[in-house]
């Protein structure tokens, strides 16, 4: 699908903000309180930490290039391109905070709980416009290749752990390895929930005498359904089951239209996720 000029400057805003979220993240929470950091990042903290000259960003940057010419064969000239840019930009930004002020240390708990936050954010936002900030980030962009039906926090928890572990070497102190651990998790859990959560998509299984009026006004709320045939398990009767495809904000007016036409209905309401189809998102051979 050929995309239009207004759709990279919308990509690029996004994958700026990201970046700019990851480089916050470090500078304010992980760099100032010895919180152990994954992926390339975090290798940068440790030789950091063994050679204080090397500043982080540039070191980033220079272990990232090999990564990228590894890369491009598989992920493709756009996406490259867009993490190249994602990587270069965090890195340039991690540095140039650092240079303009150094935030003073907090509670470590609390640095490794929002700095998770934070950092989760901005590469969730990277990553749902298909570029990487580069490291483990790309390997995991990679393994998603092949391992498509794992969410994207899995496939970098594994090697942002090992880095940790080092990082906490490098300190001389377990509790940067505890700490990066705690932010970890976080990191993944709102990495996934940018990328993954946003789509709010519910479906609901309606179990109903009048599931030919159900039917009807669910078509009049422009959601289409889908009737299932099933069989009461004590009373054998063939049962019509209702399945409906919505969004989150459709619930209560399905619940209260439901309601008014069979007040004794049975309905279940699941979430639902990567809703494809008329009325919700298409597919991208680019999905994460």
């Amino acid at each position: 699908m050929k995309h239009t000029v207004s759709y990279y400057v919308k990509s690029y805003v996004v994958i700026t903000l990201g970046s700019i979220l990851y480089a916050l993240a470090y500078n304010i929470f992980y760099a100032p309180n010895l919180v152990a950091m994954g992926g390339l990042t975090g290798l940068g903290q440790v030789l950091n930490a063994l050679i204080p000259v090397l500043p982080v960003g540039t070191t980033v940057f220079v272990m990232n290039v090999p990564l990228f010419f590894l890369g491009w064969k598989f992920i493709g000239g756009h996406l490259l391109v867009s993490s190249l840019y994602a990587m270069t930009f965090s890195s340039f930004a991690i540095d140039v905070m650092d240079m303009i002020y150094q935030f003073p240390p907090m509670d470590t708990m609390l640095a490794a709980i929002f700095g998770g936050a934070l950092l989760g954010a901005g590469i969730g936002l990277v990553f749902s416009k298909g570029a990487t900030t580069g490291g483990t980030d790309l390997i995991a962009r990679l393994l998603k290749l092949k391992f498509a039906w794992l969410p994207m926090g899995t496939l970098v928890l594994i090697p942002d752990f090992i880095v940790i572990v080092l990082a906490a070497i490098a300190f001389g102190k377990v509790e940067s390895a505890l700490y990066g651990i705690v932010s970890l998790f976080v990191t993944t859990k709102v990495m996934d929930t940018v990328l993954y959560g946003l789509d709010s998509s519910k479906v609901a299984y309606i179990i109903s005498d009048s599931c030919k009026e159900i039917t009807d006004a669910v078509m009049a709320m422009d959601r289409g359904a889908t009737i299932l045939h099933g069989e009461g398990a004590y009373s054998g009767d063939e049962k019509k089951v209702l399945m409906v495809a919505f969004k989150q904000k459709e619930i209560v007016p399905l619940k209260e239209k439901v309601n008014e036409i069979d007040p004794h209905a049975f309905l279940i309401v699941c979430d639902a996720h990567d809703v494809l189809g008329e009325g919700f998102r298409t597919y991208s051979k680019d999905d994460i």
